[in-house]
């Protein structure tokens, strides 16, 4: 596949990359400044505005599936889905959120007491980004959203997919490495399971 991956210079955005082009796809890599992106055999590096369309929607024309690994707060559905139809691009792949997740029926991690009030405004954006997709009817558009605690790790391929709850390993904690996310993402777009849906995965 011919890949493109919005924010491909983040901390999870260039897990995607390596995990991509580990699996012999191409990627177009697509950042605020393009000369970010070190040269390399089947990487096409472009720079884009998020918030222009025009600019967005020609960096990635020529994708099989755009992934979008940017920040919320800085990059709302309604950006990304008038660029990805110009392009004719018809698949999207979100990198979202724990926020949106639920702890028990009906009651989301960001409702919590616990939640911590710095991260707020990106979970809050990013759970407005997921009900703009679930209202989306063209595109065929995937949430996955990483477990509580997201950092960088090891590369295991070892990990739980789940829907709409969090996932918590059996000593209480939450996590996911940003390379076995990746792991989960190059899965879905190569064998799609949850199209037009959110996943999560965890330990």
């Amino acid at each position: 596949m011919n890949i493109a991956i919005i924010g491909a210079t983040g901390n999870v955005g260039s897990r995607i990359l390596e995990e991509a082009l580990r699996r012999g796809h191409s990627v177009i890599a697509v950042a605020r400044d393009a000369s970010n992106i070190a040269a390399r055999a089947n990487v096409t590096a472009r720079s884009a505005d998020v918030k222009d369309t025009a600019t967005l929607a020609a960096a990635i024309k020529d994708a099989d599936v755009v992934v979008s690994s940017g920040r919320f707060a800085n990059f709302k559905a309604a950006d990304l889905l008038p660029a990805v139809k110009q392009a004719g691009v018809k698949r999207i792949a979100v990198v979202g959120g724990a926020g949106s997740l639920e702890i028990a029926p009906g009651k989301a991690l960001i409702d919590t007491p616990e939640f911590p009030a710095e991260y707020k405004p990106e979970a809050s954006a990013g759970r407005d980004f997921l009900n703009d997709l679930r209202n989306e009817q063209d595109i065929a558009w995937t949430f996955l959203s990483p477990s509580a605690l997201f950092v960088p790790g090891e590369r295991t391929g070892k990990f739980r997919l789940g829907q709409d709850q969090l996932l918590v390993a059996a000593d209480g904690k939450s996590s996911i490495s940003y390379e076995d996310f990746a792991i989960a993402l190059l899965d879905e777009l190569e064998q799609p399971k949850h199209v037009r849906a959110r996943f999560t995965v965890g330990y």
